[in-house]
């Protein structure tokens, strides 16, 4: 059985206490691998790699670190299908969502990165007639965290390591203990593409030890992190008081608004998407669905018959739209979501049901489910479910629309389908949320912003903001005769 080994100062290593976790392939509900489990001891190691491999990768020339970058984004395309059936096996998505997303994603995070970097500078001030001058320094910080969940491993996991290298620090990473596999090979492909030994140091293991560890860790200077509300809010306690810096990307309940003067067939087709891409376990999948009233009844027809033509099926067949969720645990949250719903009055339109597939009867397969709800305040509309679970509500009203969206703890994304200039106008600008798509979904250019306001976290990824985040501004104040 294959062992999944961390990276510590450029060598794979076993943890220290010789602890495993099992790895489960969640098509089947079988183990197929083992996970070294980290603890203290272990991220200690990590970090002092990491520390120092920093003095020197931090001086390291830009135009040498771009170079190692878009080698490793190269190595990421050379080695495409064996990354992606590894996500596939690993996470339970269709073969095909990660061939389409999650790898391509991580190379152009490592690509767009490299050629960044390059383009990143500080600024100078001339204070005419005082004979002074102002610079500012954009300086790496020094050994920092990196945590990613397990949705989109790789792509997640490469949003964050690529900025932090690319601005000369070194990092501990943690992926997700549930799907460790593709940051694994990314290490060997480290290896391969020169990358100095320690700049990059993988631990494997649980978030409430390894992670915890690298939270609290006294020289780890900032913290990124992607996964649940709770957890950020623990990792804030924890880090906080250290003054480390923070980006948390966390949680959403996120609204898709549809209006009777969109383009229906284009609105229906994408709501589909994203109402259910990688089994709704996208922190940006519109959850809460309000349809205008004059249409509301059009809509659900149609949703629910499309929704039951997707392909449901085992990962790696490539007709298979919709494949398997992450995990047992995973699986039994989403189930017992269903009997909260029945027991608040909400009604089942489809799905709502665990799945076994013919030849596959153990793994953690469940239906898109469809709810009708017709109060915004029932568990359902305001939890996070993070599954293949929607709900559907009507609305009469663009003031009635707007107070439904914004009616939640949560303001990560959401969704507009309007041909309304006016209304475009207005409602990107009054939703509560990061990010406001109209008449797409999940458009995403790296260069801009990425993160969520209230509950759904702090700061914001992407672009130069990574830039930014990963590194300390110095001001240079020089007077001359």
């Amino acid at each position: 059985m294959q062992e999944i080994l961390h990276f510590i100062g450029g060598e794979f290593k076993a943890s220290q206490s010789n602890q495993w976790i099992d790895n489960y392939n969640p098509a089947e509900g079988k183990i197929y691998s083992k996970i070294a489990d980290a603890n203290h001891k272990d991220v200690e190691l990590a970090y002092q790699a990491a520390d120092k491999a920093f003095p020197a990768w931090s001086e390291t020339p830009i135009e040498k670190r771009s170079k190692i970058l878009l080698k490793i984004a190269d190595l990421i395309d050379e080695n495409f299908e064996t990354l992606a059936k590894a996500e596939s096996i690993d996470n339970g998505k269709p073969v095909s969502l990660a061939k389409a997303v999650d790898i391509p994603r991580a190379a152009a995070n490592f690509r767009f990165y490299a050629k960044a970097i390059t383009q990143f500078s500080g600024k100078a001030f001339e204070s005419q007639g005082l004979k002074t001058h102002n610079m500012t320094l954009n300086q790496a910080i020094g050994v920092v965290g990196c945590i990613s969940p397990w949705n989109l491993p790789l792509y997640l996991f490469t949003w964050k390591i690529a900025p932090a290298i690319a601005a000369g620090n070194t990092v501990v990473a943690k992926p997700s203990e549930i799907t460790p596999m593709t940051a694994f090979k990314l290490a060997e492909i480290c290896v391969k593409a020169d990358l100095p030994q320690g700049v990059l140091n993988i631990v494997h293991g649980r978030g409430q030890t390894a992670g915890q560890a690298i939270v609290a860790h006294p020289q780890i200077k900032a913290i990124s992190f992607t996964g649940g509300t709770a957890t950020g809010q623990h990792i804030a306690k924890t880090a906080a008081p250290l003054f480390k810096k923070m980006s948390l990307e966390l949680g959403g309940k996120n609204p898709n608004l549809i209006f009777a003067d969109c383009n229906y067939e284009k609105m229906l087709s994408t709501t589909v998407k994203s109402s259910f891409a990688n089994q709704g376990q996208i922190c940006l999948c519109g959850s809460r669905i309000y349809v205008e009233d004059s249409i509301y009844e059009q809509f659900k027809t149609d949703f629910i018959a499309k929704t039951k033509a997707l392909k449901i099926g085992y990962p790696l067949e490539a007709s298979t739209e919709f494949g398997a969720l992450v995990s047992k645990e995973h699986l039994e949250k989403v189930a017992a979501y269903i009997k909260i719903a029945q027991e608040e009055g909400v009604k089942v339109l489809t799905g709502g049901k665990q799945i076994q597939l013919k030849d596959h009867k153990e793994g953690y397969y469940f239906e898109p489910t469809i709810l009708e709800v017709d109060n915004n305040n029932c568990r359902i509309n305001q939890e996070e479910i993070f599954g293949p679970v929607v709900s559907l509500m009507k609305f009469s009203s663009d003031e009635e629309a707007l107070n439904l969206a914004n009616e939640t703890t949560y303001g990560l994304s959401a969704t507009i389908w309007t041909n309304n200039l006016n209304r475009s106008m207005r409602f990107s600008q009054k939703i509560e949320a990061g990010i406001v798509w109209v008449n797409t979904w999940l458009n995403r250019d790296l260069r801009t912003p990425f993160g969520g306001i209230k509950q759904s976290g702090l700061g914001r990824e992407g672009g130069f903001e990574a830039l930014e985040f990963f590194t300390e501004q110095k001001n240079i104040c020089i007077t001359f005769e």
